[in-house]
């Protein structure tokens, strides 16, 4: 009788993550079917955590990973990629140590527990990018941006943007304006009296204005939305258990305490002057992402989220580390209604009984209504308690219609990027990288954005596996 090891009962998604990705240089791709749309111009820019190890010791939470960078760039003369880890400061110290030296979100740094205080937490620059007009920034939101080289990823060094001063971290979860160029982003700075930084940029990222507001105790807050004339934060009922961080007994991970009786918060704040305008309470939830917001002809406030019911998602991404997962957390895509000048929720609808995970909207409709949400998924018939996202689909909320992608069985996309066409503005596309689990290995799909649930109208091959990842962004050309 043959015995199923604990290693081959794994899912086949545990193999893009069992051994620290390989870095390539500038290569250009084969083209395995189809063919590159004539008016798909510029670059898909990917991040996520590519090292889980080092020195035969594993990390905490899938959030420790170290970041590393995907870039596809779409020229006339075909498709060329790179991809290269950031090189912080942590990383470059760890792979000259071969070992783990930092504490971080899911982890404590090595040592005794009085050496906690002498080591600071890594920043991993694993989580977004943004791409600005000389320089690609490696977004994590515990500390200060990364920047990058746009065409070959060289890690140039930290960014202050022009305005984070020491302490002042800046969030992976921009939000961009694709009719005035802003960009507006924030920070938690902890603390046994924690703030919540927020940041106005111009195009070039620097930042022209901020401003500070005080929170009860510290939350983990991870994204935000801009709707209109307002940003608004949903701060969820987490709430960090600070001393045993402090002490170095905990992580910040496992110090995270879901506490519904506190509700969500709503802060809502004016854009152009970053003042409070009103702040609310409505029942608890917990959200990492927002879909997007915007303002409806009565001037009531539509935000859209990724809503779980509670907190057991920090502990199924803290397993996906391990490459087996067995805790079940789902959300759904969930419409809020609220009043911006008193911050009042008045309805909560839930638009899609299915799991929706890095929803998007198309970026020239970000903080404006937008007919179409993109986001990842679980195929029909999934254990979602086992298995990562395997499928990307798109809502149309005019004719309230879902169109999903059909991918095979151990087939896992990334997060859907919309891309406009750039001699057709009503054409677009859709661009995911896919790891498969059957050849273990990584492509860029290429899909009509109408035709969704159609073949991709281009495959390209990668020459090394990419990880499974967070969020990325495309830069016209």
């Amino acid at each position: 009788m043959q015995t199923i090891t604990k290693e081959s009962a794994k899912k086949a998604w545990a193999g893009a993550i069992a051994k620290p990705a390989t870095e390539f240089p500038l290569t250009q791709l084969p083209i395995l079917s189809g063919k590159i749309p004539d008016g798909l111009r510029g670059t898909l820019y990917r991040n996520g955590p590519a090292r889980l190890e080092r020195g035969s010791k594993h990390m905490g939470h899938w959030f420790d990973g170290d970041g590393a960078i995907l870039a596809v760039h779409f020229t006339d003369a075909g498709t060329t990629a790179v991809y290269r880890y950031v090189q912080t400061a942590g990383y470059k110290a760890e792979a000259a140590a071969d070992k783990l030296l930092y504490g971080n979100y899911g982890m404590t740094a090595p040592g005794a527990i009085w050496n906690q205080w002498l080591k600071p937490v890594k920043n991993v620059a694993n989580t977004s990018a943004i791409a600005l007009p000389d320089k690609l920034l490696a977004l994590w939101e515990g500390g200060k941006p990364y920047a990058l080289d746009l065409q070959t990823l060289e890690t140039y060094g930290e960014d202050d943007l022009g305005g984070l001063n020491t302490g002042l971290p800046y969030s992976a979860h921009y939000k961009r304006d694709a009719q005035t160029g802003e960009i507006f982003n924030f920070g938690i700075t902890p603390g046994l009296n924690a703030k919540l930084n927020i940041y106005q940029s111009d195009s070039t990222g620097k930042i022209i204005q901020k401003a500070a507001y005080s929170l009860n105790g510290v939350p983990l807050v991870h994204d935000f939305v801009l709707a209109g004339q307002y940003l608004v934060f949903c701060i969820p009922p987490v709430r960090l258990n600070i001393f045993p961080v402090l002490l170095g007994t905990s992580s910040y991970s496992d110090s995270l305490e879901w506490q519904p009786k506190l509700g969500t918060q709503i802060l809502v704040f004016d854009r152009q002057t970053l003042s409070l305008v009103s702040r609310g309470e409505t029942e608890p939830w917990y959200q990492w992402h927002f879909a997007n917001g915007y303002l409806d002809a009565s001037g009531s406030m539509i935000v859209d989220i990724a809503r779980y019911e509670d907190f057991q998602t920090n502990q199924y991404l803290k397993e996906v580390a391990t490459g087996e997962t067995h805790t079940p957390a789902q959300s759904t895509l969930t419409r809020v209604h609220l009043q911006p000048q008193t911050g009042k929720v008045t309805t909560i609808e839930q638009v899609l009984n299915r799991h929706c995970e890095f929803p998007n909207v198309p970026q020239q409709n970000v903080g404006q209504a937008s007919r179409y949400t993109y986001f990842s998924s679980f195929q029909k018939g999934t254990d979602i308690s086992q298995e990562i996202l395997n499928a990307i689909a798109r809502f149309d909320y005019q004719n309230q219609t879902l169109t999903e992608a059909n991918f095979k069985e151990n087939l896992y996309p990334s997060e859907p990027l919309p891309a406009q066409d750039a001699q057709d503005p009503e054409q677009s596309w859709v661009l995911t990288i896919v790891y498969d689990g059957n050849s273990h290995s990584s492509e860029v799909w290429v899909f009509d954005s109408d035709r969704l649930d159609a073949e991709p109208v281009c495959k390209l091959g990668l020459p090394s596996v990419i990880p499974p990842g967070f969020h990325g962004t495309w830069k016209s050309a």
